[in-house]
């Protein structure tokens, strides 16, 4: 079985203050750290354990700049085979749909029977490069997976749907699945598999490698842009309503009442 994995480099915003930059379109991120998009993280550990367990390769890939090959090394670490870093100037500024282009580009001509994603990104959050990269390959899909195996050549998945619902699907192979966090347990990054890592094949390519019309990526081709990012406005504080179980919740259906929440 040939898996590939798709990752992406965030920033880590986990414990940090953020704050909006000059623009007004996004945040800045002089102070902030870089880690591998929490997501793509439990996508990884699901390729990896479905490799170990049926035979195979596991290709972890990147779209992004020189320090966005931190995240593949990870993915090398924790026992992707080998993978590829899409690099390229023309590359920067392109949104969802540019993006899923590029990887489309990028695996036609790699053999695979599972593509992975993880359900979102932590950064823009849309959810929109898994589904436009299925579509892109001709293949079918299933998001926010909390549950997946393979048998033969179907792949057997536990998704999540509306009103906190779960149904279990199954999909002829080859197929793309985006992973929801909680899928599994990702592996500790050891200092031998960080040694392991550098032994293994590192490539890169661009527009050219891959055959792609650079007048399709980058910001001259988006069609998602943002106007305006801003911070929640805080409130006037949080009431703590006292005293015990029937007459907190008789206070809080009156506020709901007065508040017309009810």
């Amino acid at each position: 079985m040939d898996i590939i994995v798709c990752v992406k480099r965030v920033p880590d915003v986990a414990e940090a203050e953020v704050d909006i930059d000059s623009s007004g379109r996004g945040i800045q991120l002089g102070t902030l750290g870089y880690v591998i998009n929490e997501w793509d993280n439990f996508a990884v550990e699901a390729a990896v354990s479905l490799v170990e367990a049926h035979g195979g390769k596991v290709t972890a890939v990147t779209v992004g700049g020189e320090d966005d090959e931190d995240v593949l090394r990870r993915a090398l670490a924790m026992g992707a085979d080998e993978a590829l870093h899409l690099t390229d100037p023309v590359f920067e500024g392109s949104d969802s749909f540019g993006i899923a282009g590029i990887l489309s580009q990028a695996v036609a001509d790699i053999p695979y029977d599972l593509l992975l994603t993880g359900a979102v990104s932590g950064d823009v959050g849309g959810g929109r490069v898994g589904p436009m990269l299925a579509a892109m390959a001709g293949i079918p899909h299933v998001c926010l997976a909390t549950e997946l195996s393979v048998e033969g050549s179907t792949a057997r998945v536990r998704h999540e749907v509306e009103g906190g619902l779960e149904r279990v699907v199954e999909l002829d192979l080859p197929a793309l699945v985006t992973v929801q966090t909680g899928m599994n347990e990702p592996r500790y990054v050891s200092v031998l598999g960080i040694r392991k890592a550098g032994r293994k094949p590192l490539r890169t390519a661009g527009t050219a490698e891959i055959g792609l019309d650079p007048d399709t990526v980058g910001p001259a081709a988006v069609r998602v842009r943002i106007d305006e990012m801003f911070l929640p406005p805080r409130g006037e504080g949080a009431e703590i309503l006292a005293g015990n179980d029937e007459d907190t919740v008789a206070a809080l259906v009156d506020r709901l009442r007065q508040q017309g929440g009810i």
